[in-house]
């Protein structure tokens, strides 16, 4: 007890003093307290930094309570009381503390504040370095701080630049880059160099007194040896000029076998001379310049070109420039397809034949099965050889091989020689495979018979073991006889030589016996072995052997080796297995990547093959002829958006194994990744406190929508970036609020999608934050371009957020092409709408667009410039496609030539925004989209523009609906609802062998529950014997065949067709000419094939004129009998006269005279019991005067020469003719001047004669008299002279020349002219004289006049009188008399002039 009461006196005393200790050290905000000016500096640095976190309050706490708990365990208070009573004075600890810390703070920071605006009043100045940076060289690794001192009151704020871009260490790799500010010492760490941070670093100071700048150059060199000093060649190099970058990615190259390629990598800019050593690769083997392969750099381009490709050829190419830290590549792959195959399904070539285990007359050849078999099954292989630099070709098999290993024998030592080989399945024989590297065959043991000594610094002995084995005569047995391949077509043996060996060469010796018996067989007596190696054939499957092996020389054969094990002929080599878990993954959008596991159970194959085909196809497609040794392969080349399948066989000696299982279905798309950075940050609008950014999308959005953006904000002033928003912003346009008036602020944002959050775009400019109060409206923004082609775009806009004094009112367009400066406005009236076609560029070239608004106040700023697009139309570019589907609906379809999963289809109406959702519907269909019109009318006429959202590249088009194509569409459409069945051939009208009418129609194929009604004349017909109806629906063949075509059969035939809703009605009108002449034709016909029956002419009917001007009709029938008869009919009535021979069956009509009256139809029939046959001949029209015209030739050709005889009356000029007719015209020229009948000339004819009758002639009428003679067609003329002599010989005669009283005369002739009024009567009268009586004969016009209706004729004796009733105009002309007996002819004229009523007859004018 007493103890206890020690220990709690202990205990009390220890709690007072701690107690008391600890209010010391604390003191409550009521009490006065002073502060040292050091005291106020530690407060003003706390009063800057951000207040004290949460957490760590917490912490401080803890510590505390824990300290005390230290405290309670030594003192270990016995009772509930000290528990209470410690718990107590430890919360009035932590209220004192929390009380004592905020009054501290808060005074503190209140005389903080006013002593630093007290100093900073008093020493402000502006930044000046007292120490600058200086330059700094450092090795590739190293560390480098840059260092420099700055004077400035207040403190500025620091920037640190390399080459002109601000540094900020949080967009760089973690500890790249550490900045520090200690009492005006700023520093830059840079840790561990490498060549990219060689760069001019500056730093920047500024506060509000003003900047300071201060550089310096950081140059990190690369070891390279003794020549990388400053003075070095490389040091030199890298400051004169900046290396050259590839340009572009090298893409996979597609070739043919036999054919040349060239692939081609471009450069940035020239190489610099170190850069120039390039070196080509294919699949890490290093390529040399060869007489096939040129390698070549020229204008900033290398290239590779392979004159004959060979799948050897095929691989992995990589070409690899050096550069000063090393060097830069680029690898692709070269795809060799198949040469097209000389017959039709054989095998692609072989590949990769090269030989192994030469030896003295032998070798192993092999090669690599090709990936096409062709359809069918490799049944082997044929190996050919030919010594090196000749074309003879030698087989060295005679079956083909059914493995791709072979061994060759009977090779001669020292000769060399290149082997090739070729596939054969079913269909044929491939190409030869490319020829092996040339190989010399060569003693593979004489190496190990030579021993070398070296001695004297490099120089040598050589030992030949042959010399020391002279006393060997009689060789020893080989030994280790052992077979070294078994295969199903062969076995190859190998020993070694035996030892001593001997100094004779050696020759040997194969034996065989079947395993198990002592019966030996050599089996190449004829052809003793060179070489320890031997291969036999044509053993027997399944049977064990074993073997043995004689040496032999000059001297003798050895004792047999031993035999070796017992080796199985015939093991048929097995192929390998496929690979498994083949799985395919999307890449780019041309490209997917295979993967697939590797064999099992340690078993390598030679390669593998992949094989590619499109979803709903058949046919597999080789990827590779080349086999890939890897396990992960990228397949090039395939098409956008289609969907592909893909399997994998594995290659070994024995060939191709079989298909692995097929991969899920894969949609060829790009692979879902991050997007890239956004860019173009734009201020569109700012208020005092807060700011209207925009920004343009990432350049790659990662296959998948861009679900969002991240935004930061920095404050220049400040050091860390704030984020303005935690959840994605959807939109490219966003207000920053809470913003400081008048700071500088900058922007970067990151976009989301499905992948993840991407890159960090770069800082935006500096944006100050002042409220916009000019007149002019924002820059407008969001400038794209779509729609891009050849040499046109559609350029869009939004509007700016900004409108300034007043709305805005249109906009400017300005252009400049990339990489100049210049900029030039497009549109010199301002246009209202935000989008604008841009025409009449220059393909090829790359231009950059921008905005600008207008309002009434004037031009605002320019929008920011738009990202460069090229003017050309991309491969695969598509169009939009106007049409009527199936069911009659008008659409625009779409294709995309990519598209990604969540692409959509965004169609616009005339750029405002969606057409009218109650008018249009829109289908989705794979990469295809269609906009389909549900009521089409004019309300639907406009632009209508589609674009594919979510994709890196522009697709987008559009297409105007016209006036003119909605009419066409609507036709269509028209006929899609109310289809008309489709007519393939329309109707048709054959006439059959036995006069037969047929008519027929074609249309498409028909469903048996088509319908045919044919209509005839509004009458409908139906089948009968005569009228035969054939309707064949499977054919669509629509036909009428009539028997006995006739008059009746004449007029409109029509066919009405009907096939469910489809029908159509189709009709022919069988009149006039088109059915004369099918009755015409029919009739020939049928008389034809009566003709087979009976009598039949052979010749028709034909005339010929005579040189007596006869005209003869002539014909000729046959199959004629002696009771058939033959009878001539003119104008239907028959006509005697003519001559038949029935013998030759020859009817002949003979006209002497032929006139005017024998115009007419000349028909000859003939006929028997059998039946008869007739032809015709039409001589009427234009036929007789065909006729009359050769009637005419001929009599010209028989005038005799102009003769000259006087008569009583004058002279007489005549000629004789053999017959003279009327259709003849007869022109008579005295000295070149036609003469007309007159007082003293009179012309006439006879029938025999023509004639020109001079009266009283006199000294006048000397001179050339001709007499033109017109056939219709060509003239003759006889001319004669009358001479002076032959006048006087006239008047000296005159008495005794007799005339002739009975000649035709028109004695009182008719008036020269007579004129009368119409529907007058005219009558003209005349007297003719002559013995016989004359012919009379009226013309009009030199036309004979016909006597009927109007005209008249009386002859009463010598008075001849013609009467016309009712004259009209048409009866004005020329009208003449003519007047002939067999004595001679004359004509009297008169001219007759009809005048109308009222008016006054020509030449009664002056009268």
């Amino acid at each position: 007890h007493h103890r206890e009461e020690e220990q709690k006196e202990e205990r009390q005393q220890s709690l007072q003093m701690t107690s008391t200790t600890r209010k010391k050290k604390f003191k409550t905000s009521e009490e006065e307290e002073t502060f040292s000016l050091s005291e106020l500096s530690i407060a003003a640095a706390l009063a800057l930094t951000s207040e004290i976190p949460q957490d760590y309050k917490i912490r401080r706490e803890a510590a505390i309570l824990e300290l005390e708990q230290r405290g309670q365990k030594r003192v270990r208070f016995g009772n509930d009381m000290e528990k209470l009573e410690k718990e107590v004075i430890r919360n009035c600890r932590l209220l004192r503390v929390r009380a004592d810390r905020k009054a501290l703070r808060r005074k503190a920071v209140e005389k903080a504040c006013m002593e630093k605006e007290y100093i900073e009043l008093r020493s402000g100045r502006p930044p000046m370095f007292w120490i600058p940076l200086r330059v700094h060289a450092v090795w590739e690794r190293m560390e480098v701080k840059l260092a420099c001192t700055v004077l400035a009151s207040p403190p500025p704020r620091v920037t640190w630049y390399k080459n002109g871009v601000r540094i900020d260490p949080r967009l760089a790799p973690a500890g790249k880059y550490k900045i520090k500010n200690k009492f005006g010492m700023l520093t830059l760490h840079i840790s561990r160099c490498s060549m990219e941070d060689s760069a001019e670093y500056s730093v920047e100071v500024k506060n509000q007194y003003g900047e300071a700048y201060s550089f310096a150059t950081v140059l990190v060199r690369k070891y390279y040896g003794k020549e990388s000093g400053f003075d070095s060649e490389i040091y030199r190099r890298s400051l004169m000029a900046r290396e050259a970058d590839f340009a572009f990615p090298l893409k996979p190259l597609f070739s043919r076998e036999k054919e040349p390629f060239t692939l081609s990598c471009y450069f940035s800019s020239d190489l610099l001379e170190h850069q120039r050593d390039i070196t080509w690769f294919r699949d890490g083997k290093l390529l040399q310049k060869s007489e096939c392969r040129e390698l070549k750099y020229q204008d900033q381009e290398a290239s590779l070109t392979v004159s004959c490709a060979y799948k050897e050829d095929e691989g992995f190419y990589t070409i690899r420039v050096p550069s000063l830290d090393g060097y830069k590549e680029q690898t692709t792959y070269v795809f060799v397809r198949d040469a097209a195959a000389e017959t039709a399904g054989a095998p692609g070539s072989p590949l990769n034949v090269k030989c192994h285990d030469v030896n003295k007359d032998c070798l192993i050849l092999s090669w690599v099965a090709p990936s096409d078999n062709g359809g069918s099954p490799i049944l082997g292989y044929y190996i050919e050889r030919c010594v090196a630099g000749s074309e003879d070709w030698v087989p060295c098999n005679d079956k083909p091989v059914k493995t791709c290993r072979y061994p060759v024998l009977g090779l001669a030592e020292g000769q060399t020689y290149q082997f090739r080989v070729k596939a054969i399945n079913k269909k044929g024989i491939s190409h030869p495979s490319k020829t092996s590297d040339p190989v010399t065959t060569y003693d593979a043991c004489k190496d190990k018979r030579v021993t070398v000594i070296p001695y004297d610094e490099g120089r040598t002995i050589e030992i030949f073991k042959d010399d020391l084995e002279g006393h060997i005569k009689i060789p020893l047995p080989p030994t280790n006889v052992h077979a070294s391949e078994v295969r199903e077509d062969y076995v190859a043996l190998a020993w070694d030589e035996p030892d001593p060996r001997g100094r004779e060469p050696l020759n040997y010796y194969v034996e065989k016996s079947i395993a198990g018996s002592n019966s030996w067989q050599m089996v190449n007596l004829d052809m003793p072995v060179n070489s320890p190696r031997f291969a036999l054939f044509d053993l027997v499957k399944g049977k064990s052997y074993c073997f043995r092996v004689r040496s032999v020389n000059k001297y003798g054969i050895s004792e047999p080796s031993l035999p070796s094990e017992p080796v199985t002929a015939g093991a048929k080599l097995a192929t390998l297995p496929p690979p498994s878990q083949v799985l395919a993954f999307r890449d780019t959008k041309t490209s997917v990547v295979l993967q697939w596991d590797k064999l099992k159970d340690g078993l390598e194959p030679l390669g593998y093959y992949i094989y590619c085909r499109e979803t709903g196809t058949e046919e597999w497609q080789t990827v590779n002829n080349k086999p890939v040794t890897c396990n992960e392969f990228t397949v090039p080349g395939l098409q956008p958006g289609k969907e592909y399948v893909f399997c994998v066989k594995s290659v070994s000696e024995a060939g191709l194994s079989e298909s692995s299982p097929e991969t899920d279905p894969i949609v060829v798309r790009q692979a879902i990744a991050c997007p890239s950075a956004p860019h173009g940050f734009v201020l569109l609008n700012c208020g005092k406190a807060d700011m209207t950014i925009g920004w343009k999308p990432p350049k790659r959005k990662g296959g998948t929508k861009i679900l969002g953006y991240f935004v930061d904000q920095h404050d220049i002033s400040e050091l860390d970036w704030h984020e303005v928003n935690i959840q994605p912003i959807p939109q490219r346009v966003y207000t920053v609020s809470n913003l400081e008036e008048g700071h500088l602020y900058e922007f970067r944002a990151c976009a989301v999608n499905m992948a993840g959050v991407g890159e960090v775009s770069e800082p935006s400019d500096l944006f100050r934050c002042e409220e916009w109060t000019m007149p002019e409206p924002g820059p407008p923004y969001d400038v794209k371009c779509t729609e891009v082609r050849d040499t046109s775009l559609k350029l869009h806009w939004e509007a700016p957020l900004y409108i300034g004094a007043g709305p805005v009112t249109g906009y400017y367009i300005d252009m400049c092409e990339e990489g100049s400066e210049e900029w030039k406005q497009i549109n010199k009236q301002s246009i209202a709408t935000t989008h604008m076609k841009i025409s009449d560029l220059e393909t090829g070239k790359c231009y950059i667009f921008r905005v600008r608004a207008l309002n009434k106040a004037g031009i605002g700023p320019p929008s920011l410039p738009s990202d460069p697009v090229v003017a050309k139309t991309k491969p695969g570019t598509n169009d939009i496609e106007l049409g009527v589907d199936e069911e009659g609906f008008i659409y625009m379809a779409f294709e995309a030539p990519e598209k990604n999963d969540c692409s959509e289809f965004i169609w616009s109406k005339d750029y405002e925004g969606p057409p009218d959702a109650d008018r249009v519907q829109t289908e989705e269909k794979g990469n295809k989209s269609k906009l389909i019109l549900k009521d089409p009318s004019e309300k639907d006429l406009g632009i209508y523009s589609v674009e594919v959202t979510d994709v890196d590249d522009d697709i987008s088009a559009s297409c105007t609906l016209t006036k003119e194509d909605l009419d066409k569409l609507l036709k269509r459409s028209h006929e899609i609802r109310n289809p008309l069945i489709k007519l393939i051939s329309g109707w048709n009208i054959d006439v059959l062998e036995k006069g037969e009418v047929r008519l027929w129609l074609e249309v498409e194929k028909l469903s048996p529950n088509a319908e045919l009604h044919l209509i005839f004349n509004d009458k409908e017909l139906t089948s009968t014997p005569t009228h035969k109806i054939n309707f064949v629906k499977g054919k669509g063949l629509v036909e009428l065949i009539i028997q006995n075509f006739c008059d009746d059969d004449k007029g409109m035939y029509t066919a009405q067709l009907q096939d469910g809703k489809a029908k159509n009605q189709f009709t022919l009108v069988l009149v006039d000419e088109c059915f004369a002449k099918v009755a015409a034709e029919a009739d020939a016909k049928r008389r034809e094939w009566k003709k087979k029956q009976g009598p039949h002419f052979i010749e028709n009917l034909k005339w010929k004129v005579t040189e007596n001007c006869e005209v003869l009709l002539t014909c000729k029938a046959t199959n004629l009998r002696k009771d058939t008869s033959f009878q001539w009919f003119f104008n239907k009535k028959a006509r005697a006269g003519g001559v038949f021979d029935p013998q030759t069956g020859i009817g002949t009509l003979r006209i002497k005279k032929m006139t005017k009256a024998d115009e007419g139809q000349y028909k000859a029939l003939v006929s028997d019991d059998r039946g008869e046959d007739y032809t015709q001949l039409d001589l009427t029209k234009g036929a007789f005067e065909d006729l009359l015209k050769e009637l005419c030739r001929i009599s010209a050709l028989s005038a005799t020469p102009l003769k000259i005889q006087p008569t009583e009356e004058g002279i007489k000029i005549y000629t004789d003719v053999k017959y003279y007719t009327d259709y003849m015209k007869t022109t008579w020229y005295h000295k070149e001047k036609q003469l007309e009948s007159r007082d003293r000339l009179k012309a006439g004819s006879t029938m025999n004669q023509i004639w020109l009758h001079i009266l009283n002639p006199t000294d006048a009428d000397k001179g050339k008299y001709t007499l033109e003679l017109f056939d219709g067609n060509n003239s003759r003329k006889l001319s004669t002279d009358l001479s002076g002599q032959v006048v006087r010989r006239y008047v000296k005669l005159k008495g005794h020349i007799c005339s002739f009283p009975g000649r035709a005369r028109v004695v009182q002739g008719l008036p020269d002219v007579a004129t009368i009024m119409e529907d007058k009567t005219l009558c003209l009268t005349c007297c003719v004289s002559g013995d016989p009586y004359p012919e009379i004969t009226w013309f009009k016009n030199e036309k004979v006049i016909v006597f009927k209706d109007r005209y008249k004729m009386d002859v009463k004796g010598t008075v001849v009188t013609i009467t016309i009733e009712k004259v009209c105009n048409e009866d004005t002309g020329k009208y003449s008399i003519y007047v002939k007996n067999k004595y001679g002819s004359e004509t009297g004229q008169v001219t007759i002039s009809v005048y109308k009523h009222g008016e006054i007859p020509t030449g009664m004018e002056e009268e």
